[in-house]
């Protein structure tokens, strides 16, 4: 099978090329060029802007492509290209899409105070009822925050009859190479080997899932080339989804940390530990449709995708002596007047 990839060369399309790659299929990958990373020396490279992918219709149909994966589609006038830019030579368009989709996910941010929403969230579980979640976020160094939304990305793709479309929504994805350091937090005071981790009480018990890059990549890959998927919305991440601190124990078995989770009131948390956040709101979601449609099932397991990811991020992490997520001296206080 032909794919063409487009912004398949950051976190997560690496893995993905490669999947494809070793499953005998021809990948092409379209990006800036800006990033040349480490993909099959197979892999076919078309350089170009992505907001003006009518411009390169000639190299496209060139490589022909059955199926088009589109990586990184932010914002609706992006995947709107996209679908025109393949409408007619290409037989199906797999966005990748987020969990941030679910109301859950505005409720937990603030932006909406509607009773939870039960979890684990299936596909047809409430979505946001509010458009650009990230739009006058000044402190966000995002070029396309202001026009994210991924609901209207899969209303955009979906809306293209003659393109049918999978997506896949993704949960918060972990791994060497992620930038926002999804276990630092714990992990480097794990490894300045502090007595306790400070959680709030309602933190603790809150749940989000998660995916191992590889895991993730796996799971793309298999939607991109099997047919079955077409027409279809599915949650990716991991079966389980424990709990806060559930997981800061788990990585403490990995890394042999025996300190203690101490959990607090929320308001009694030191100032750098307060987070804007409602933590009632979970962010599980129901995987079960992936894995049952598609014969889905992780390649890399929840252990060694952490021993993986922890023995990166500590090649990784960085001293606490100008950060003030490690204001140990308050965390150390806030523990004393608890006792």
């Amino acid at each position: 099978m032909k794919v063409l990839a487009i912004g398949a060369t950051g976190f997560i399309g690496p893995p993905v090329v490669r999947h494809l790659d070793e499953q005998g299929h021809q990948v092409a990958v379209f990006h800036r060029g800006e990033t040349e990373a480490e993909l099959p020396g197979s892999t076919r490279h078309i350089h170009g802007d992505r907001n003006n992918l009518s411009e390169f219709r000639d190299a496209f149909e060139r490589f022909a492509p059955e199926v088009v994966l589109d990586v990184v589609p932010y914002t609706e006038a992006q995947i709107r290209q996209t679908a025109e830019a393949f409408s007619g030579l290409a037989d199906r368009l797999v966005v990748v899409s987020s969990s941030d989709v679910y109301r859950n996910y505005d409720g937990w941010r603030g932006e909406s105070t509607h009773p939870p929403d039960p979890v684990p969230l299936g596909e047809d579980a409430p979505l946001r009822e509010k458009h650009y979640p990230y739009r006058g976020y000044e402190e966000l160094d995002f070029e396309y925050a202001d026009d994210y939304d991924k609901i209207l990305v899969e209303k955009a793709a979906k809306s293209r009859s003659a393109l049918p479309s999978t997506i896949l929504r993704l949960p918060a994805v972990y791994g060497p190479g992620n930038e926002q350091h999804r276990l630092r937090a714990p992990l480097q005071r794990m490894v300045d080997e502090r007595p306790f981790i400070l959680l709030g009480e309602t933190q603790a018990q809150w749940r989000w899932t998660h995916g191992y890059a590889e895991n993730v990549a796996a799971a793309i890959a298999l939607a991109a080339t099997d047919e079955q998927a077409a027409g279809c919305i599915y949650n990716v991440g991991e079966r389980e989804t424990p709990t806060e601190a559930k997981r800061v124990q788990k990585l403490a078995e990995i890394v042999g940390w025996t300190g203690e989770v101490v959990e607090l009131p929320n308001e009694e948390l030191p100032d750098h530990l307060q987070a804007p956040f409602n933590w009632q709101y979970e962010l599980a979601t129901d995987t079960s449709r992936f894995r049952d449609e598609l014969g889905y099932s992780e390649p890399v397991s929840w252990e060694e995708a952490l021993e993986q990811t922890v023995a990166w991020e500590q090649m990784n992490v960085s001293g606490t002596t100008e950060d003030d997520q490690f204001d140990y001296a308050a965390e150390d206080e806030a523990v004393e007047k608890a006792l």
